[in-house]
């Protein structure tokens, strides 16, 4: 998909209901199985079988489980006193604004006491779902050969023989449920069983996934911090949205508010340029190496988007280790890496990503790389373990020993965190641990920048960013807080917070900050998740510069949200609010 005109930054170019969808299992206990909020206390069971929970009888009826005559006969009857404001709230409030949508009722077929849908795959409950709305809107009766006509791409010839046989197996199983369940003789023969194959493997690379941001404001001792967190709820077919293509360097970002699907511009975007949007890996996120890998497993296409094939200091700076000369700041590059980073440099676009950057980034790059070697293709040959810029070596064996010293220390502060009970000499230990991982690893590595920012997974924020499920869904990826670099200045800033030193939690989180302005820009939504763990510090604290973080933040949450951002971050109101007086406080004393 491409742009027909010039279209500004943040503006919302596609909004879309699910043809199909399905909540996951981890949600079954905690969101509604049509709307996917938040159930509530008093839940609404589906009327014949014990599968779904519903947050109302409008979501039962929607999804199929109950009637909607004896909704709407229910209602009329109800008298409802006091509670009336409440109602009136509950039916216009966005999560059932579903009036004037189309509603096929998905869960109808499921409802029939045999509880097939709790035990399948998501992927396969989807696929039964797609086809029992196809079945009941074409007929039975109808050519097998048009039975799937959903016209997605799909890697079946491409995946592994083990994996196939699976895909068979359920294709099957889920043909045989539904002949039970629709009541009619549904073939179970090779053109019907070939379709449905087809139909999980377009699943598999197309479904999308559901998320929902989560906001917790603890209340206790150590609420220090706000934790909010994207739960992936559930997982949906979108017939427009799942169209769009990959790029590690996406210029729109998909979002949802209950079931519906918004996709919104980032970046201005110009007439003829792609809309590209992210299936998980991103430049600053991962290296070229690894996201071309995660591409490849997963979606079986290798990714030739410009952050995959121009030079970028993210790729550069990533997992790089520091020059041994203490006066230059160039990168020494591990083998792997560079055989994806000397292929950049040979290609035709060498210099284009250089050349069209920010000035900052230009300054960056030249003063990490050599420019003989960016300019001259004769010179394109990078030597292991030797600076880019001044070609000095390292024994990389030793810096790498020396990082894993350095990170069991940081392990062990992990361990304390969860504990609750956090020792001077481990807080000390990690402390030299980080300047230890400083002499060794470049000054942008994104090892540094996240062992000073997630803290663990209870810090600030804890945010699986961007996922696409068996497809674009179960890739669950987190910008900044992957497993592997839960690491040094992440968890030391939790121990500052935990032992009551705010102060250097907030430095750490300002230092991290900086390292990922480079990874990722200055305006990227990850900054501003980061900026929220600094804003809640820094309300702790006092401190007035909390009004122009918020500002800050709220204005990154704009341009990836719109109109929508607080409905997406309810937290980011909250925030706001709670820095007000302190912004007027010392707005008085200034004057």
């Amino acid at each position: 998909m491409a742009a027909q005109c010039d279209i500004p930054q943040s503006s919302l170019i596609h909004k879309e209901e699910p043809y199909a969808l399905v909540i996951l299992k981890s949600s079954r206990e905690s969101h509604c199985h049509y709307c996917l909020g938040e159930l509530p206390l008093d839940t609404v069971p589906c009327l014949s079988c014990s599968i779904p929970l519903y947050c109302s009888e409008r979501c039962r009826a929607q999804a199929g489980g109950g009637s909607l005559v004896r909704h709407q006969e229910e209602q009329r009857d109800k008298s409802y006193g006091d509670s009336l404001e409440k109602h009136v709230m509950e039916v216009t409030s966005l999560h059932n604004s579903t009036t004037a949508v189309e509603c096929f009722p998905e869960h109808k077929h499921e409802c029939g006491g045999v509880h097939w849908p709790a035990v399948l795959p998501p992927d396969v409950v989807l696929a039964g779902r797609i086809l029992a709305k196809h079945l009941s809107q074409t007929g039975i009766l109808m050519n097998p050969e048009t039975l799937i006509t959903l016209g997605f791409s799909h890697n079946y010839s491409l995946i592994a023989q083990g994996t196939k046989l699976e895909v068979h197996i359920y294709a099957s199983v889920l043909l045989c449920c539904l002949q039970h369940a629709l009541g009619f003789e549904l073939p179970v023969n090779a053109i019907y069983l070939s379709q449905t194959v087809i139909l999980l493997s377009q699943i598999r690379v197309n479904a999308m996934a559901i998320i929902h941001m989560k906001s917790v404001d603890p209340r206790g001792p150590h609420a220090f911090t706000s934790t909010v967190e994207q739960v992936t709820v559930g997982q949906a077919i979108y017939k427009t949205g799942s169209m769009f293509n990959h790029s590690c360097q996406p210029n729109i970002n998909a979002y949802f508010l209950s079931r519906t699907l918004f996709v919104r511009t980032t970046e201005v975007v110009q007439t003829g340029f792609p809309l590209e949007l992210s299936y998980g890996p991103q430049v600053g996120q991962w290296d070229c190496c690894d996201r071309l890998q995660i591409l490849e497993d997963k979606y079986s296409f290798r990714c030739r988007c410009s952050g995959c094939s121009e030079l970028n200091i993210a790729d550069l700076v990533l997992n790089a280790f520091h020059c041994a000369n203490p006066d230059c700041i160039g990168v020494l590059l591990d083998t792997p890496v560079i055989k994806y980073e000397t292929g950049k440099l040979t290609s035709s676009h060498k210099t284009s990503r250089l050349n069209g950057g920010s000035e900052v980034e230009k300054i960056n790059v030249k003063s990490l790389v050599c420019l003989n070697l960016m300019s001259n293709n004769s010179s394109c040959h990078i030597k292991p373990a030797s600076c880019l810029n001044c070609g000095h070596y390292c024994n990389l064996d030793a810096a790498r020993e020396a990082v894993d010293n350095a990170l069991s220390c940081m392990h062990s502060l992990e361990d304390a965190i969860a504990s609750k009970e956090i020792p001077s000499m481990v807080l000390s230990d990690a402390s030299r641990s980080l300047g230890l991982l400083r002499s060794v690893l470049h000054p942008y590595n994104k090892r540094i920048a996240e062992s000073l920012l997630d803290e663990g997974k209870n810090f600030v924020v804890t945010l699986d960013a961007y996922p696409r499920t068996i497809g674009h869904a179960y890739l669950c990826i987190n910008y900044y807080t992957c497993e592997e670099h839960l690491q040094a200045e992440d968890k030391l800033a939790q121990g500052f917070c935990w032992t009551g030193d705010l102060r250097s939690s907030k430095g750490l989180c300002s230092s991290s900050i900086k390292i990922l302005e480079v990874l990722y820009g200055n305006d990227h939504i990850v900054i501003g998740y980061e900026l929220i763990k600094l804003a809640t510090i820094q309300l702790s604290l006092d401190d007035p510069e909390v009004a122009k973080t918020i500002t800050r933040l709220e204005k990154i949450f704009l341009r990836y949200f719109g109109a929508h951002a607080n409905l997406v971050l309810p937290y980011l109101e909250t925030l706001k609010k709670e820095s007000l007086p302190l912004h007027r406080q010392f707005s008085s004393v200034e004057i």
